[in-house]
């Protein structure tokens, strides 16, 4: 789309489009916070599957436009290297956006929030196995690897569902002791009420999630081309720029709709956010495997694998810190999120190492 363009176009081009997924990002978060209260939808599968498909929307319209040019290296890595930088959004809701002098995880420590990383953890391993199945087991277009982890997706979010509705210990909601004062998701009803006090109607609240929907789109394909663009110019590969510059772009509306939650207190729905649109993204290998028509585990490179890997040992930090509950800050945020913001730096590190040394596995 973009092939003629140069540097300076492209860079325009897609810090224009980086832009529009923050604006419309928060739209949509806003949007899908009424439609969820008022549809009663809430923490149920239906509430879950509609943020997770919100917050995601560029990943998707990448994931689709790569997939349909045949570019998988790039969606990819987006997938997995989207997971990495999301996760890494925790450690700036430790760092800006707590209104209390302790850690992000102490204040939101819940077994719900355990469950929520593990099925990251999850579906991660299952896609670090699918990258090592033949690339000839397809039937119908469809992968098992991609198959598998839709459907421990689905398993997951429903035991999450079951863990919201209560659980057989001490504190049936799972909650540790001196975490945040009022139950999850708050936020999300206060944002409905203000809609409601303003006069704001369902039907309204639909247009609004449709038209942020279109802009997302729009905007990640955009993000997508360009980006591909912007890596030819600067010769890096594109699972390179796909991990890092790309996912980092598309990672806007989480650290802005994070903040917003962590500021206004709901501390567990700020990291639920950020495991849920991560466990939700592997899934996105079903319909890159359906478009492209083509196994797309199978293909990864092992700057692929590498991420995924990285990925869940992140995600393994903040699991460790729910459970310990680190109260003091070091650097002004938790010891957790030191930790993993130092695992993110050594791990992109040994990324450029693997790439600048040349091995392609799969």
């Amino acid at each position: 789309m973009f092939q003629s363009f140069s540097l300076l176009p492209l860079l325009g081009i897609f810090a224009v489009a980086a832009g529009g997924i923050w604006m419309s990002g928060i739209q949509l978060s806003n949007a899908t916070d009424v439609l969820s209260q008022r549809l009663g939808l809430g923490q149920a599968l239906g509430g879950v599957i509609l943020l997770a498909i919100a917050t995601n929307l560029s990943e998707i319209a990448i994931t689709v436009s790569a997939a349909a040019s045949n570019n998988t290296g790039v969606a990819v890595g987006n997938i997995l290297g989207g997971i990495g930088i999301q996760t890494l959004v925790l450690v700036a809701l430790d760092a800006f956006g707590m209104r209390e002098k302790v850690s992000l995880t102490y204040k939101a420590a819940s077994l719900t929030l355990v469950i929520e990383g593990l099925l990251v953890v999850a579906v991660l391993v299952v896609a670090i196995m699918g990258t090592q199945l033949p690339s000839s087991l397809i039937a119908f277009r469809v992968g098992p690897d991609a198959l598998a982890i839709a459907l421990i997706w689905v398993l997951g979010v429903w035991l999450i569902g079951r863990a919201n509705k209560g659980l057989p210990w001490h504190d049936s909601a799972g909650d540790a002791p001196n975490t945040q004062a009022q139950p999850k998701g708050h936020s999300q009803a206060r944002t409905e009420q203000q809609a409601t006090r303003e006069g704001h109607s369902t039907a309204r609240a639909a247009t609004v999630f449709v038209i942020a929907a279109v802009v997302t789109l729009v905007a990640g394909v955009v993000l997508e081309r360009a980006g591909d663009g912007i890596a030819d110019h600067i010769r890096m590969s594109g699972v390179l720029f796909g991990a890092t510059v790309l996912a980092a772009a598309t990672s806007l509306p989480e650290l802005s709709t994070g903040l917003t939650s962590a500021r206004a207190g709901d501390y567990q729905l700020a990291i639920s956010d950020i495991f849920g649109g991560n466990a939700f993204l592997p899934v996105l290998f079903l319909p890159a495997t359906l478009i492209s028509g083509r196994a797309v585990l199978p293909q990864a490179q092992d700057t692929d694998i590498y991420l995924a890997g990285l990925a869940i040992l992140l995600t393994s930090g903040y699991l460790t810190g729910l459970i310990f509950r680190p109260k003091r800050r070091v650097l002004g945020m938790g010891v957790d999120s030191l930790a993993v913001l130092i695992l993110y730096v050594i791990g992109t590190a040994g990324l450029f190492a693997i790439a600048l040394g040349g091995h392609h596995g799969g």
